[in-house]
């Protein structure tokens, strides 16, 4: 008999992520969630001082220096790392044998550059698409293609 295996579902965007496993019951059920503690911060609450400035020789104008990057977008790659590394934990834990990653474009490729080996060799399909906020039970139509429906017994009278 081939044993049963663990499949974990991912999804994220850059400031949330939700995990998700198939229930005995054929559904989709969250069984935990990660949420980015700057999550719902604007840039410049981010912003822990002022962007420096420049003045012309020939003139008293000052002009403000534009950030190299926004805040915003740091800290979304900063939690992708944040769900990679609890992605690797759980693999080396062996809570999960197939992976499936579900997350925005730019977080699924931030999400895979931090996976270790272990991981990335239990990956079985990614969806670049942004489910975050979709409830368990819609999540189905997305993911049918990696969730195996499970066998429910039948009686015999």
């Amino acid at each position: 008999m081939a044993k049963h295996r663990e499949l974990l579902i991912a999804i994220a965007d850059g400031e949330h992520a939700r995990f998700v496993r198939p229930g005995e019951d054929g559904a989709l059920h969250e069984e935990a969630v990660l949420q980015s503690p700057t999550a719902h911060m604007r840039s410049a609450e981010l912003r822990t001082d002022h962007p420096g400035a420049i003045f012309h020789s020939d003139s008293s104008a000052h002009h403000a220096l534009a950030p190299h990057s926004d805040p915003k977008t740091l800290e979304k790659g900063n939690f992708a790392e944040v769900v990679a590394a609890r992605l690797n934990t759980g693999a080396a834990q062996g809570a999960f044998d197939d992976l499936v990653l579900v997350a925005t474009p730019r977080s699924l490729n931030a999400i895979r550059q931090h996976l270790d080996a272990a991981t990335v060799a239990r990956v079985v399909g990614t969806l670049a698409k942004d489910l975050v906020k979709i409830p368990d039970a819609e999540l189905w139509p997305h993911l049918r293609r990696w969730v195996r429906p499970t066998r429910q017994r039948t009686k015999r009278g």
